[in-house]
């Protein structure tokens, strides 16, 4: 039953993001709605191709785009369950598969070797908002076989991702989480993961209500950007993974971003931070965007640990 429930809900969710996509807004919280002005940021960004390459700065910055860390960070929690010290999360994010060439290879060069319990995607996973998308299921689907992640792959969308995307992601070995809670168990002991649409352009309300739905366990949320983390922080989570802002991508000497096209949640555009009595990470993703090019930033991938504080 609960699983034909959810499964409904998947059902009415797909049709009002198909709705949300052809209107070509950004709606957000509070009833706020936009213009969606992509096509128009994305003309600019590229009409400075040919001075970075006047200035030699354009094959700089594509090296750059190129070259992938991966970030190891310790997490802890006073209140983590036991079953869970040392447990591994890998998180991947704004891969934008079409946009750096052969990006896939260098993301599945950072995975070999490396031991994790669960991997998770926080979406972005073509370079356009729209249009053709085939050209990124290969690519993805090599780096989702070379994922080991006991505990499975969990995934979610971004602000440049289709629903039509679900179907063919689910074939591949990834649940894509819409609105949703799964839990990972060892014995008594849970981790709930609640994964949402992407709130930056296609926020609904059923995002805040799957932060709202009364969970039991240590809980993480799954967000494409850092837009809801307060409501996340005042609903008890103690982990939010997100990306989108790329870490700002083009930054000034020093990391200071030019864009991080955010709204709430705009002073957690990079790294680990707080928020009351939760940690929040925005990674600065695996790909770029608009441009393949990055300056004073770095691709990344991010693999956590898990530890119970102690004392």
């Amino acid at each position: 039953m609960p699983f034909i429930e959810s499964r409904e809900k998947k059902k009415i969710w797909a049709g009002t993001r198909s709705v949300l996509e052809v209107d070509n807004y950004k709606h957000r919280r509070n009833g706020k709605k936009s213009r969606s002005n992509w096509s128009r940021f994305e003309y600019m960004v590229r009409q400075s191709v040919p001075l970075l390459k006047m200035v030699h700065l354009y094959e700089r910055g594509y090296q750059n785009a190129k070259e992938i860390v991966l970030e190891r960070v310790v997490l802890d929690f006073p209140d983590l369950p036991e079953a869970f010290d040392g447990y591994k999360v890998l998180h991947l994010t704004d891969l934008h598969l079409d946009c750096v060439e052969g990006i896939e290879d260098r993301i599945c060069d950072r995975l070999k070797d490396c031991q994790y319990d669960l991997c998770v995607f926080t979406g972005d996973y073509r370079e356009q908002m729209h249009g053709h998308f085939k050209q990124i299921l290969e690519p993805m689907k090599k780096i989702v076989t070379s994922v080991t992640a006991g505990d499975g792959i969990f995934a979610i969308l971004g602000n440049h991702d289709t629903y039509l995307m679900v179907n063919h992601f689910e074939s591949m070995g990834l649940r894509v989480l819409a609105n949703e809670t799964v839990y990972v168990a060892r014995g008594k002991d849970r981790l709930a993961i609640t994964g949402l649409d992407d709130t930056y352009a296609y926020y609904t309300d059923q995002a805040i209500h799957a932060l709202d739905e009364d969970i039991d366990g240590f809980k993480i949320a799954l967000v494409h950007s850092p837009e809801l983390y307060d409501v996340a922080a005042e609903n008890g989570y103690r982990l939010y993974l997100c990306g989108h802002t790329h870490g700002g991508q083009i930054c000034l000497p020093g990391g200071m971003p030019i864009i991080t096209h955010s709204y709430e949640g705009r002073q957690f555009y990079r790294g680990l931070w707080e928020y009351l009595n939760m940690k929040g990470y925005t990674s600065q993703g695996c790909g770029a965007s608009g441009i393949p090019i990055r300056f004073n930033t770095n691709s990344e991938i991010t693999l956590f640990t898990f530890r119970r504080q102690k004392g």
